[in-house]
């Protein structure tokens, strides 16, 4: 166990992520990404129509090394220059997590570093306090201000989050189904388009009519802020199957769908600004990528006079670049103690 004394300048960090289907290493230098380096199977799953946890965790062995090695060149440094380890411990799929954990504790071991066990949520967070990378209310300046509201959204997330200083978090809302991200894709799927799902649905969306079909906004008139997205996958076949299939039909259900989920997010997160009169609101998530989504965010942010954080498209999808920056701001803020003894999280939860 190390604990921590006073932080030094050049403080560099490597950091790793493998929750899920991306191989990914990544250094950090007091509060910047020197280099982000992932390598994706994106293409392997496709042909299963989404992620199969053993073929992931099997990748991930033979990436590992070759990942870390091309952050480290890209960086300029060698592993001897590094101070800190950091690696998901949470939440993902188990075995994908194992082999990032083992290889980032072998590491820390054999280099005699300490190791810092990152939760994957947080690290969406803190994609936002990336100061190259962010799109921003020009009118903020600086890093996002507290306290703040973060909607997270990815393939197996979808959270609002009520974040008071730097490592106080309050799970205001949560889906209590299938996430965002997840309703793409198994949508997609439904209607015949590829994987993974989101990129093809808002693909598609470009050359759609969003009104031709209405689907349900779910829970968007309940009380409290919880999401519900498996009744869309519903909604979405009954239709479809109804329907002559064309592609302009494939063009308007993508369109329709992907309008009706983001409406439910704006809806969910304006309401929550009603409520906790938040100074910034921030973005995280593989689902943060979307175009139509960002455009949506950055307009209710100025609609309420907000300042407002969306990261770079590199970092809202799995890196390891966030997995170190929010190592170096738990080491900033002298909230963690290093340690090898740990153990993979798969339903890691926001604390």
């Amino acid at each position: 166990m190390y604990t921590l004394g006073r932080m030094k300048k050049g403080l560099n960090i490597l950091a790793i992520e493998t929750s899920c289907d991306e191989t990914a290493a990544a250094v950090v230098r007091d509060g910047k990404i020197l280099s982000n380096i992932v390598a994706s199977q994106a293409k392997l799953h496709a042909k299963f129509g989404g992620v199969v946890p053993e073929v992931a965790a099997r990748e991930h062995v033979p990436a590992m090394i070759p990942t870390i090695g091309l952050a480290l060149k890209e960086a300029s440094i060698k592993l001897s220059d590094i101070d800190y380890m950091a690696v998901t411990q949470g939440p993902g799929l188990m075995t994908s997590l194992l082999v990032g954990i083992d290889t980032a504790k072998t590491l820390a071991t054999v280099l005699k570093k300490p190791l810092i066990p990152i939760n994957h949520l947080e690290a969406h967070i803190y994609a936002n306090f990336i100061q190259e990378s962010r799109v921003r209310n020009q009118e903020s300046g600086g890093l996002p201000k507290f306290p703040a509201l973060i909607l997270i959204v990815s393939g197996g997330h979808t959270l609002l989050v009520n974040m008071k200083r730097h490592g106080q978090y309050e799970i205001i809302g949560e889906t209590v189904d299938d996430a965002a991200g997840e309703a793409f894709d198994k949508t997609a799927k439904l209607i015949g388009l590829g994987y993974p799902g989101g990129p093809q649905i808002s693909k598609h969306a470009e050359q759609g009519s969003p009104t031709k079909f209405n689907f349900p906004r779910p829970m968007l008139n309940n009380p409290g802020f919880n999401f519900s997205f498996s009744g869309l996958k519903t909604a979405v076949l009954y239709e479809f199957v109804k329907q002559k299939k064309t592609t302009q039909l494939i063009n308007d259900m993508s369109a329709s769908l992907q309008q009706a989920v983001i409406d439910t997010l704006i809806g969910k997160l304006s309401q929550a600004i009603k409520k906790y009169h938040p100074k910034t609101i921030m973005l995280g998530g593989g689902v943060a990528a979307n175009a139509l989504l960002r455009k949506q965010f950055e307009k209710l942010a100025k609609q309420n006079k907000l300042s407002f954080s969306i990261p770079k498209f590199e970092y809202c999808t799995d890196n390891a670049g966030m997995i170190g920056l929010a190592a170096y701001y738990r080491l900033l803020n002298k909230r963690v103690k290093a340690t090898t003894k740990f153990s993979p999280m798969p339903q890691m939860t926001l604390k």
